[in-house]
C-alpha cells in the first residue's frame, strides 16, 4: 500500500478541522462568530457576516484553499482510480464538519475539495450549479433544506455524469455529511407549514 495515501487522508482530516472562518474574525475583530450568530455556526457566512467583508473573503479564500490542497497533492502522490482518493476528498470535509472544537456546515471546504480536482473533473460544476439555482432561480428556505437538496442534486448529477469512481464515492461522503450537518437545523428552523419554495422568475 502506497503510504502517502493514510498520511493524506490524515493531513485532510487535520486541515479541514482548522476553522479559519472563526479564526480570522476572532484575530482582527475580537468577535466570536460561533456565540454571535443565530446558528453557531464558525462558518463563511458568519464571519463576512460579524468581521466584515475584507474578513470574511479572507476566511473564504482559507477555507477553500484548506480543502484543496490535500486533493492537488495527492494528484502527485495516488494513482487517480484508486478508491484512497475518495478518502482523500472527502477528508477535509468530514474534518471540518466534525471537529473536536465544533464542527461546521462544511459548505465552503466542499467546495474547496472540488476546485482541487479541475480541471480532471467538472464535478465543481455539479454543485454550483444546483446550488446557485436553488439560491437564485427557485429560492429554497431556510438555508438548511437549500444546502440539503443542493448536496442531494449533487451527487445525483455525479453519479450520471462522472466516469470516475473514487469522485462518485466521494460525492457520496461530502453529500452525507453535509446534509447531516444541516439536518437539525432544519428541523429547528421550519415550522410546520411552511412555504419553502418561491419562484422569482
Amino acid at each position: 500500500m502506497n503510504m502517502a495515501a493514510p498520511l493524506l487522508v490524515l493531513l485532510g482530516l487535520i486541515s479541514g478541522s482548522v476553522m479559519y472562518a472563526w479564526v480570522f474574525p476572532k484575530w482582527f475583530c475580537n468577535v466570536d462568530i460561533a456565540k454571535c450568530s443565530d446558528d453557531g455556526n464558525p462558518g463563511t457566512a458568519n464571519a463576512m457576516k460579524f468581521g466584515g467583508v475584507p474578513v470574511g473573503l479572507l476566511s473564504l479564500a482559507f477555507e477553500l484553499a484548506k480543502g484543496a490542497a490535500p486533493v492537488l497533492l495527492a494528484k502527485y502522490f495516488i494513482v487517480p482510480d484508486s478508491l484512497w482518493m475518495s478518502l482523500i476528498i472527502a477528508a477535509p470535509v468530514a474534518g471540518h464538519a466534525f471537529a473536536p472544537w465544533g464542527g461546521g456546515k462544511a459548505i465552503a471546504v466542499s467546495f474547496g475539495v472540488l476546485l482541487g480536482l479541475l480541471p480532471q473533473s467538472r464535478a465543481l460544476l455539479f454543485l454550483v450549479i444546483p446550488y446557485l439555482f436553488f439560491s437564485v432561480v427557485l429560492v429554497l428556505r431556510p438555508h438548511a433544506l437549500r444546502s440539503i437538496v443542493s448536496f442531494v442534486v449533487f451527487f445525483g448529477l455525479t453519479v450520471f455524469f462522472e466516469r470516475s469512481l473514487p469522485i462518485i464515492l466521494a460525492s457520496f461522503l461530502i453529500a452525507g455529511i453535509v446534509s447531516a450537518r444541516h439536518v437539525p437545523s432544519l428541523h429547528k428552523s421550519v415550522p410546520e407549514g411552511q412555504f419553502l419554495g418561491k419562484r422569482i422568475f
